[in-house]
Parts: C-alpha cells; structure tokens; sequence
C-alpha cells in the first residue's frame, strides 16, 4: 500500500500564514499538517509515501526527507509546474506513473489520526472507497456525495443540499482494478479544454458512473480540513488532546 499526498497548493485562504510556506507545512501542535499525516499511516505499518509538490517545493522537499528519516520511511516527490494555474486534478494527472498498485490519496489539508487511517485501511475491498461524513446540513465548501446503499452515485461541491447524503472528507483508496481505472479518466479529463480547472473527485464522479466507488462513513472520528484561518484554530485545537 502506498499513500499519495496532494500537497502543492499554497493555501491563499489562511494568507499570511502561507505567504512563505504552503499549507501542508503550517505547524499543528508542534508538528507540520504533512507530518501528521504521514504519522498517521506509519503507525499503521504503510511505509511508502509520494508527495506531489508545487508552491514553495525546496522547502518541502527539505521537510519531507527530515520526515522520511525520522521515521524510517521512503518519500517521495513529484513537482507539479501548473499548481499556480490548474486545480488538484492535475496533480493527480502528474502523479499517475506511481499509480500503478493499491494506494489511498489524501488531500494536503485533512488532519486526522492514527485510527481514521486505520479504518480507511481495513475498508472492505472494492476498486474505490471515499471516505464520509454525515452532517445536518452542508455548506458551499463541502464537497458532497450523494450514494445509494453505500455506494457513490455523485460527488461535488455544487450539488442541490437537499439531495446530499455525506460530505467527502479528503481520503480515498484505489485498489483492485481501481488505480488502472483512475489513472485512465485522469488522462481523459486532462485531455479535455478544462482539464486544468477541475478538482479530482470530478475524476471519482466520472469513475463512479461505470466503476463500484463505495463509501466508508467516519463518524465519530476527529478530523478537519484546514482551509481558513479559523479551521487552523480548530485543528490545533483537536491535537492538544490528542
């Protein structure tokens, strides 16, 4: 098993705090957002990571092989040119040669623990599983999913709230026949005149139509994104208890 981190974007919305690191690096209680997520698989026994890159690369490239050494791990990194100008699905795109057996990806801005990565890990096997979370209501943000017996029929931000089930939490898991068909609507996508403006789970949405994506709810776990500067509060927040 390997994990794919999506950790070339900035982060332009907690500025500025990230005008001279990327996101994946801000410090969460004594540790770097990226350095909990590895953490986390670690424990689990995952012992390869690959790392795509963009804003801000030599500084966590730097970060990224402390991390690896510390921990006995291998990291390694891809650098994404278009990340000032595309959305994550292009460096999903320049990550598609490692893609070549079971890995999970993660987006650079979920923090979780040890026993979330665990869960993802123990998911019934199937080509997709997207990992959820159920609310009352959802925001503009949110990037939803709409299911039918646990399997995903749609996925995206815009979607009607009033047809969503569980909102997408940033990790997923291709294994099976899933890697080859990822890697396939990845190059598709890439190839249309917006493939630079489009985040990857519209490539999960695209798989879903003709693929098994199931859903593996998370609630009752702690977790967040780190999109604002009030989400960072949260986080640092979460993992003083930890």
């Amino acid at each position: 098993m390997k994990v794919v981190i999506l950790g070339a974007g900035q982060g332009k919305r907690l500025l500025p705090l990230t005008s001279d690191i990327p996101k994946a690096l801000l410090d969460i209680g004594g540790k770097s957002l990226i350095e909990r997520q590895i953490d986390a698989f670690a424990t689990c026994g995952v012992r390869e990571y690959l790392v795509v890159t963009g804003y801000a690369a030599g500084l966590m490239e730097s970060a990224l092989a402390s991390i690896a050494q510390a921990r006995g791990v291998s990291v390694k990194t891809i650098f994404n040119p278009f990340y000032a100008v595309a959305d994550n699905l292009a460096s999903c795109w320049m990550a598609r040669g490692e893609m070549t057996g079971d890995f999970v990806q993660l987006n650079g801005d979920t923090l979780f623990r040890a026993d979330l990565a665990a869960r993802m890990l123990a998911a019934p096997l199937a080509p997709v599983t997207v990992a959820i979370n159920h609310k009352e209501r959802y925001d503009a943000d949110d990037m939803k999913v709409m299911s039918d017996a646990g399997r995903l029929t749609e996925i995206g931000k815009t979607l009607p709230p009033e047809t969503v089930d569980a909102e997408a939490i940033g990790i997923y898991s291709f294994r099976d026949t899933g890697p080859k068909a990822y890697v396939d609507v990845l190059e598709a996508s890439m190839r249309e005149p917006q493939g630079l403006k489009q985040w990857f789970p519209s490539a999960v949405g695209r798989l879903a139509k003709t693929v098994e994506v199931r859903t593996l709810a998370v609630d009752g776990f702690e977790w967040c994104e780190v999109d604002f500067p009030v989400d960072l509060q949260h986080a640092r927040q979460l993992v003083a208890y930890w």
